[in-house]
């Protein structure tokens, strides 16, 4: 690692001008390409106080050994040369854009005597049109071959075509109406074309005149008696019709965009592309980057245009990203020079656009965690994250059994805890749980992982004591450790200890952990923390984290352990709160079950009205006696509930509202009880 006080450019001699600048390693090969409005600006930024950049750009600015750059006239040409560079050297910490999978595209070759209709994988070519791309490849010779019907192109290779000709006969296509044989001369060259050019007009969605032509067509035919061809003019128009039904109308007729969203987490980035031409999603493309360096959406987005759209002349009237670019007039005065026209770069905030546009992001996420996990099912990419955990913590062993606990809270309301376990790497849903704070009151992660932290682990010795464990921990052959419990037959909840206990927060939440399994005596088990914001390690009673390299496999994995308990405890969170909201003031009457609760409801409408209402009409519902009526007016309006007494005719009722409330009771008892044990996946 170099010291980047080595190579600072000496004070005064950068130019203040707009510029792109490269930072190359002792090799001399670039790491790094920027631009700025300002080079003395931003390079400055770079030496000025080490310790305030990212850990990322701390990395990238040691690796370096020099720095050079260009001025250029403005921020357009800046644009330019950056993306030029990035595409001629490939800086390893530059944000890179790459497929995760080929997609295929409809082309035309439109650079041939006779145009050819195929499918294309890879690098685009110079006179070709593209359409797509597509997801499948499958959908693209679906709408050809109805296409074909109404305009009989070409679609045979070099080869064949040259055979046929030679032969002097076409080719089964040919036969069957869906080539127009110009191998044999049945069209000539200009012919041949202009069918190529209205089937290229038809996929970039100038739909209408083609349907109305035929329409047209269908009834001359119709009236002058030519049956027979108005019955093939027909079921063109119904090829046509199929062909449009498998493209979802989503804008209006006129509308050309292309829609980028992106998902995103602290390490990698998936962004979807939807191609919307003439009002229908034309095709989907996606891309997944990884996060050498520090960038926020904005810088994700300029990157993306410039990498998608820096050569490319298919640049369409409106691009609809999820934020600006930082110099967005810049870009935008790019894209209208690559397509020739005026281009309008803009965020939707309301209407058909936003709700797409929400659409492409929800495909975003999935892209991502669909990337996630085919990187979490590979066995030895496992296998080497685990490796890494043990040598960067410095653990006897591989952590096979990972345990990550999160909390979560609404200003200090309703706060719930998460236990999420990976063996091996994977996620053990099974052995999830989820804790209701009990003993701390407010807004205090720190008590709050002391909390569970010692609940959980007391039930593990528990457990442990229950099995004689303890007794024989010196004696494997005497006391085998029993995962079943032999009275259930059902696995022990809490008998596996982990290898490694992860929290969620810095050094004061892995303190408290640590506290936790100290006051208990477990001394066995590992602790450490990740902090979000710079997804760093702590270790208990470190000063300085444990940095992991931000690519690596063991940072992959900590990562997706503390997201996934963040999940599970926000989505219990959002249960507990959802049902507090849901309390009415019915539930605090004494004797008042959930039938009878729901029957004053329906009779009344509300709460507010019952509480309107008088002891005499509160009786009116079935099922309510006169006392019973007198208790629920005095609760609700604060009173005391009367004696019940026996006999007569109320007698029933109020037998029926003390059987409801001993039910309720042993509902509540039942319930408190199960709040009390950790179950599995159940609130504890």
């Amino acid at each position: 690692m170099a010291d980047p006080a080595t190579y600072r450019p000496a004070p005064g001699s950068i130019p203040e001008s707009p510029g792109v600048y490269r930072f190359r390693d002792e090799h001399g090969r670039v790491i790094y390409v920027g631009k700025a409005k300002s080079l003395r600006s931003r390079l400055n930024s770079y030496f000025a106080d080490f310790s305030a950049l990212h850990p990322r750009t701390q990395t990238m600015v040691q690796t370096a050994a020099r720095v050079d750059w260009t001025v250029v006239g403005t921020e357009v040409e800046a644009l330019q040369l950056e993306y030029s560079w990035i595409k001629e050297f490939d800086p390893r910490f530059n944000v890179r854009y790459r497929d995760d999978k080929s997609y295929p595209y409809l082309a035309v070759t439109l650079n041939e005597e006779f145009p050819r209709v195929m499918v294309m994988r890879g690098a685009k070519r110079k006179g070709v049109r593209y359409f797509g791309p597509y997801s499948h490849a499958w959908a693209i010779r679906e709408t050809v071959d109805q296409l074909l019907r109404v305009f009989p192109v070409r679609t045979c290779s070099a080869g064949v075509f040259k055979r046929q000709h030679q032969l002097d006969r076409p080719c089964l296509l040919g036969y069957i109406g869906k080539c127009s044989a110009p191998c044999v001369g049945r069209v000539s060259p200009d012919e041949h074309r202009l069918l190529a050019e209205d089937f290229c007009d038809f996929m970039a969605g100038n739909t209408g005149r083609f349907i109305k032509r035929l329409e047209r067509d269908m009834r001359e035919a119709a009236a002058s008696q030519a049956y027979e061809r108005a019955a093939r003019l027909r079921d063109d128009i119904r090829a046509l019709e199929r062909a449009l039904e498998k493209q979802a109308v989503v804008l209006a007729d006129t509308t050309d965009c292309d829609m980028i969203a992106f998902a995103e987490d602290e390490l990698e980035a998936a962004v979807q592309v939807f191609y919307v031409r003439g009002g229908r999603i034309r095709g989907q493309r996606g891309w997944v980057v990884d996060k050498v360096e520090e960038v926020t959406t904005a810088d994700l987005v300029e990157n993306f245009l410039i990498q998608t759209y820096g050569e490319s002349e298919s640049v369409p009237r409106e691009v609809l990203v999820p934020a600006l670019p930082p110099d967005a007039d810049a870009m935008t005065e790019l894209l209208a020079e690559q397509r020739g026209g005026p281009v309008h770069l803009r965020v939707p905030q309301r209407g058909d656009k936003k709700t797409l546009l929400e659409t492409v992001a929800r495909n975003a996420h999935e892209a991502l965690k669909q990337h996630k996990t085919r990187r979490a099912s590979d066995l030895t990419t496992r296998s080497r994250a685990l490796q890494e955990l043990q040598e960067a913590l410095e653990l006897d062993e591989a952590p096979l059994r990972i345990e990550c606990y999160d909390v979560s809270n609404l200003q200090g309301t309703n706060v719930v805890a998460s236990m999420v376990v990976f063996e091996d790497g994977l996620a053990r849903k099974s052995e999830y749980r989820r804790f209701t704070i009990k003993a701390v009151e407010g807004q205090d992660d720190v008590r709050s992982i002391h909390e569970v932290i010692t609940r959980r682990f007391r039930r593990y010795l528990a457990e442990s004591e229950k099995m004689g464990e303890l007794d024989t921990l010196g004696d494997p052959e005497e006391g085998a450790h029993q995962p079943i419990d032999p009275e259930t037959g059902k696995p022990r909840k809490f008998a596996y200890p982990p290898q490694l206990v992860l929290v969620d927060g810095g050094p004061p939440q892995v303190a408290a952990a640590q506290r936790a399994l100290d006051e208990l005596g477990v001394d066995d088990i590992a602790v450490c923390g990740i902090a979000k914001r710079l997804e760093e390690l702590w270790l208990p009673g470190e000063d300085d984290p444990v940095i992991l390299p931000r690519n690596s496999e063991g940072m992959f994995l900590v990562q997706r352990v503390r997201d996934e308990a963040h999940r599970f405890a926000i989505t219990f969170h959002r249960q507990r709160r959802s049902k507090a909201m849901t309390v009415s003031e019915l539930d605090s009457v004494p004797g008042l079950g959930p039938s009878r609760r729901a029957a004053l409801l329906k009779h009344f409408g509300s709460v507010k009205r019952l509480k309107e209402a008088t002891p005499e009409q509160v009786a009116e519902v079935p099922g309510i006696g006169p006392r019973s009526a007198e208790g629920i007016v005095a609760a609700l309006h604060g009173g005391s509930v009367p004696a019940r007494g026996a006999g007569g005719g109320d007698a029933g009722g109020d037998r029926g509202a003390a059987a409801d409330g001993a039910a309720q009771g042993r509902n509540g008892a039942g319930g408190g009880r199960k709040a009390d044990g950790e179950h599995g996946g159940k609130r504890t």
